[in-house]
């Protein structure tokens, strides 16, 4: 008789699954048609993120690629150039909509300043100076924080006001890809909204790691919200008893502290890994990278051990979440140690 072990599935946060309170509470939401009239769980949700971030309003959308894409198209002009730094979301992930459909020309900005960050003096060269009409114009800045190809690395507020003053003196909008910006809020032991401070809109998701299965918000000014409203109905955003998603993502708010947990998972991970020769950063947060000569022989090796992984930035990625526990963690490093 074979026996074949559990899965342990490091893949990412989001393949966290709603528990019976998150799923008791999307069967019990109240519910209106988002479209036609306000959704009262979704209004709720979005009232709630809006001040979490400390932004004027927010809006909730069913992805955090959506969020981003709605952020770029109002703030971004056709042949607009925007800086992101390499390995960014909108760069990398998110199947050129950055170009494509929001019209802007990407430039990237290298992580001078830290594990995904520019130093201010590279943005504001990156920034340069406005040239005659017939050249690029520069318009908006996009962060991310936590930075994912960087190893969910962390951007503290002292660097963010740093890199936001100079490109507010440049003129630029700047949007957060805050996809995991309560991973860096738990981390650095402070709010969200502390995070956020002069940016002009900010997008967040409810799925990587608080369980949710759908969701996010992107916030900003009342009178951008009202623009990203008919924005997401052009992108086909329009869910109707919404509701029902929205309850959990207010469920998932409630658990934003647990995430320290998955931290803790991921210092042991990347700790017992170096220990058994594979070279891993020391993550900030819930995402541990591992050097390997091979990646897909890694990876092979790994799912024929029952353990998932997926390839990021060069290395092997391992994200930590909450439906795997401290002792996944051990019996994953048991089978890399032994093999079996």
């Amino acid at each position: 008789m074979t026996f074949n072990p559990p899965v342990l599935d490091f893949r990412s946060d989001t393949v966290t699954r709603p528990d019976d309170t998150m799923r008791a509470a999307m069967a019990t939401a109240e519910v209106g048609d988002n479209v036609l009239e306000r959704d009262p769980t979704v209004a709720a949700l979005e009232e709630r993120a809006a001040h979490v971030l400390g932004m004027p309003a927010a809006l909730w959308v069913p992805s955090g690629t959506m969020a981003n894409l709605i952020a770029l198209s109002l703030h971004l002009q056709r042949g607009d150039r925007f800086l992101a730094t390499r390995g960014a979301h909108v760069l990398v992930n998110e199947l050129g909509s950055a170009a494509w459909l929001a019209g802007g020309m990407p430039d990237i900005l290298e992580h001078d300043g830290g594990p995904g960050r520019p130093s201010p003096d590279a943005l504001a060269a990156a920034i340069g100076q406005p040239g005659p009409y017939f050249t690029l114009r520069t318009s908006l800045l996009c962060l991310e924080n936590t930075h994912n190809a960087a190893g969910g690395a962390v951007t503290p507020p002292d660097e963010h006001a740093q890199l936001l003053s100079v490109a507010k003196e440049a003129g630029l909008t700047v949007h957060l890809d805050g996809a995991r910006l309560w991973q860096a809020a738990v981390a650095l032991e402070v709010p969200p909204a502390a995070l956020t401070v002069g940016v002009d809109t900010v997008s967040a998701c409810f799925s990587k790691g608080l369980g949710a299965p759908v969701g996010s918000v992107v916030a900003g000014s009342t009178a951008f919200v009202e623009r990203a409203r008919r924005m997401r109905q052009m992108l086909g955003g329009g869910v109707r008893q919404g509701g029902v998603l929205a309850a959990a993502c207010l469920i998932a708010l409630d658990r934003i502290p647990e995430l320290a947990e998955s931290h803790e998972n991921a210092q042991r991970l990347a700790e017992g890994l170096r220990e058994h020769g594979w070279p891993a950063n020391h993550p900030d947060t819930n995402i541990v990278l591992a050097e390997v000569p091979d990646i897909p022989t890694a990876l092979a090796w790994l799912d024929s051990l029952g353990i998932r992984a997926v390839p990021m930035a060069g290395k092997v990625r391992f994200v930590t979440h909450r439906d795997l526990s401290a002792a996944d963690v051990e019996e994953a490093l048991r089978r890399i140690k032994t093999g079996a």
